[in-house]
């Protein structure tokens, strides 16, 4: 534990020396919050069921988060590593590599998760952030998201070989998916046939069960969601597996 703990560290002063990732984590979905909520104010709407433009992009923006971890800066970070050295020398150490890895997803969970709960305390200080759900059931679905988009990541940082294609594959997959899924634009104002296409998205299913739990409803009403999302960990996992390269 000692071990992890050193690690843990370490990756986290990392990853604060890292601009680019720290800002799209941390610093993003806080600015345009604050840009779109000046726009549009946060008050009631029947478009939105009685809830406000800023009730809405918060758990969205939440979604868009961790897809920002999983896709972006969990792959980049592992590839660049490995152009290092970083990752071989790390598995020559007695450390075991499982440490290794876990350390690394742990710090990017952490700051996805204080990314969110910066989030909603600027939304609630300034907008009045209206909260209707259960916090547990956020929680389960914020964990299960995070960790299916992980495994995304650990995919691709398994199949591409540098850290510019890393990046490159991963901003084609991020932008269309955040900008179809509802993450960044209001589904209901998503035209029909967006929002057919968007059901082929991961993306999609975690925006819809986390805007479902945030407003209140129970996660038996979103089984389907929950259910890609399982799939999607566990198939990451598996593929993962005989992907991922030290060297």
């Amino acid at each position: 534990m000692r071990g992890l703990w050193k690690l843990s560290q370490t990756e986290f002063k990392l990853f604060l020396r890292e601009p680019a990732a720290a800002f799209f984590i941390l610093a993003f979905p806080v600015l345009i919050l604050l840009l779109f909520g000046s726009i549009y104010g946060n008050d009631p709407s029947d478009l939105f069921n009685g809830y406000g433009s800023v009730d809405i992009s918060v758990p969205s923006y939440t979604a868009m988060i961790i897809a920002t971890s999983g896709l972006l800066s969990l792959p980049i970070m592992l590839t660049t590593y490995r152009e290092q050295g970083v990752l071989r020398r790390l598995r020559a150490t007695p450390i075991r590599p499982q440490l290794i890895l876990t350390a690394q997803v742990g710090v990017i969970f952490l700051m996805t998760l204080i990314g969110m709960i910066l989030m909603v305390i600027v939304g609630k200080l300034v907008y009045d952030l209206r909260f209707s759900g259960s916090l547990l059931n956020v929680l389960v679905i914020f964990i299960l998201g995070s960790f299916s988009f992980f495994t995304l990541g650990f995919v691709l940082a398994g199949i591409v070989t540098t850290a510019r294609m890393a990046q490159i594959v991963a901003m084609v997959l991020f932008y269309p998916m955040i900008f179809l899924s509802g993450a960044a634009i209001p589904r209901e104002i998503l035209p029909e046939n967006i929002l057919n296409i968007s059901k082929i998205l991961p993306l999609t299913y975690l925006v819809t069960a986390l805007r479902g739990v945030w407003f209140g409803a129970d996660l038996n009403e979103y089984l389907t969601e929950i259910g890609i999302m399982l799939a999607m960990l566990i198939v990451g996992l598996v593929v993962s597996v005989y992907t991922f390269r030290w060297e």
